[in-house]
């Protein structure tokens, strides 16, 4: 029996989730439908509200609803520390430890040549320009501790030092291979105490 259309085209859609297969997507679709309706047409109305007005903040790059997030707009928040990430559930996490406590740069990406992702499309301009904007001090480099995120650690980490600032690396008390999502706070909280100089 042929499904529907509409039902295949929501399984082909739920797999653009991480780590969701075919198997999977068609489970979720079947128990949006049969069990709940009313949940599916939320998240249909959710997706499309934050497809609509979801934006990046113009400081840091991280996701908004505004011009600038929350983050940048505190008068709360170190200005002179500026922490570089790769993406939101990284800053998210780094906020989670209560041990940082200042600004932040998100790249949504890290430097990736076999997969056509350079210094442009991790818009390492907008990055440059916002450390040197005269307030910042010190670039805290959060980026994981994968090749990629190590390679772009040290890409950015010898472009600043080039113009001065003081670069800093998180401790590895993080995993080596491990990404700053799924790290534990205690664990992520002291990388960020023992950060150190990039060495040249």
């Amino acid at each position: 029996m042929e499904p529907p259309g509409s039902l295949d085209e929501l399984t082909q859609a739920l797999r653009c989730l991480p780590g969701v297969g075919p198997k999977a997507a068609q489970r979720m679709a079947l128990h949006l439908l049969q069990h709940d309706r009313e949940g599916a047409q939320r998240l249909g109305r959710a997706l499309e509200e934050a497809s609509r007005s979801v934006r990046h903040c113009e400081r840091c790059n991280t996701f908004t609803e505004g011009e600038m997030c929350a983050l940048c707009r505190s008068a709360k928040r170190d200005a002179s520390l500026l922490c570089v990430v790769e993406t939101p559930a990284d800053l998210l996490m780094i906020e989670h430890t209560q041990a940082y406590s200042g600004l932040y740069f998100v790249l949504m990406g890290r430097l990736s040549p076999l997969d056509g992702i350079g210094p442009k499309e991790i818009r390492l301009d907008r990055l440059i320009k916002r450390a040197l904007d005269g307030t910042v001090r010190e670039v805290v480099l959060a980026t994981n501790f994968t090749n990629e995120g190590e390679a772009t650690a040290h890409y950015i980490g010898e472009l600043l030092a080039a113009r001065g600032l003081k670069v800093t690396r998180l401790a590895r008390g993080v995993p080596v291979g491990g990404e700053l999502e799924y790290v534990d706070s205690g664990t992520l909280a002291q990388a960020l105490r023992e950060r150190r100089m990039l060495s040249a």
